[in-house]
């Protein structure tokens, strides 16, 4: 009988570690999609300012009290703006950056409790991936599916001004607040952001837009679906919780880019059709 009772606890402890690996996320998951939906122009006075992919600038920042990790997609980035000049309100906003070329950075902390210089580590750069199933481990359809990040604003608001052919100079900067949607690994939460954009003009004519964010916008790792796993398909033994002292539950995300002028944007989405003949 009591090897029989023996038997069975080994049974239930192992089965314990296998559902501890489980790791069922902590925060509810956010929607499913596989691309954002464009926001079309609200307007017909709005024009079109297309991202220079070059000038993109995507970073992030995860702050643990044993780690500082710093990502970095340089380059990456595609999109336009729909922009009333005469109305900001009016104006929309789609960014979407490839993320297959990230690059993680870190500082440990120290045996004095001092964090180390940052360097950039290959192991946590291939676990980065994996975590993001974008490593080569995973399917080539999955890696592109999953290296698509996007945000798309639908809303401004809180323009420091609202119309800009009313303001002087060849650069003239606003501050306001955004308000879209952001896609990760496969999966869209809503997103408030603090931007800031400064038009270069020759004379009265517009010729581009510089954007970015003034204020890092939270990202949950949990809700987004990015958690450890050593292969594609595999989760880590130890779980995000676990982790918790070594890397942050969040990441807190940046971008930066110039928008040029290529035109009057395509028609809005609520144009009044034309009376119907007698």
């Amino acid at each position: 009988m009591r090897k029989t009772s023996t038997m069975w606890s080994a049974v239930l402890i192992a089965a314990g570690l296998v559902t501890g690996c489980d790791d069922k996320p902590s925060a509810p998951l956010a929607p499913t999609a596989t691309a954002l939906k464009t926001a079309k122009p609200v307007t017909e006075g709005a024009q079109r300012f297309v991202i220079d992919e070059a000038s993109g600038k995507t970073s992030f920042a995860m702050e643990a009290p044993k780690e500082k990790i710093r990502g970095r997609v340089d380059g990456a980035m595609t999109g336009e703006a729909s922009i009333n000049l005469s109305d900001l309100s009016k104006s929309t906003l789609n960014v979407v950056v490839d993320i297959s070329g990230i690059e993680i950075y870190q500082r440990l902390i120290g045996d004095d409790g001092n964090f180390k210089e940052e360097s950039k580590s290959d192991m946590q750069n291939d676990h980065a991936r994996e975590w993001l199933e974008i490593g080569e481990s995973a399917p080539e359809d999955v890696r592109k599916k999953n290296s698509r990040a996007q945000f798309v604003a639908r809303r401004l608001d809180k323009a420091s001004a609202k119309d800009v052919t009313k303001l002087s100079g060849a650069k003239r900067k606003i501050t306001a607040t955004v308000t879209g949607d952001f896609l990760l690994h496969g999966r869209k939460s809503p997103q408030t952001v603090e931007v800031e954009a400064t038009f270069t003009f020759d004379g009265d004519q517009p010729k581009s837009v510089s954007i970015r964010t003034t204020k890092p916008f939270v990202v949950s790792l949990a809700q987004h679906d990015v958690r450890p796993r050593s292969t594609f398909g595999k989760l880590a033994q130890k779980t995000l919780e676990q982790m918790a002292p070594k890397v942050a539950k969040d990441a807190e995300v940046s971008l930066e880019f110039t928008a040029k002028l290529t035109g009057k944007a395509a028609p809005p989405a609520t144009a009044t059709p034309p009376p119907a003949p007698e």
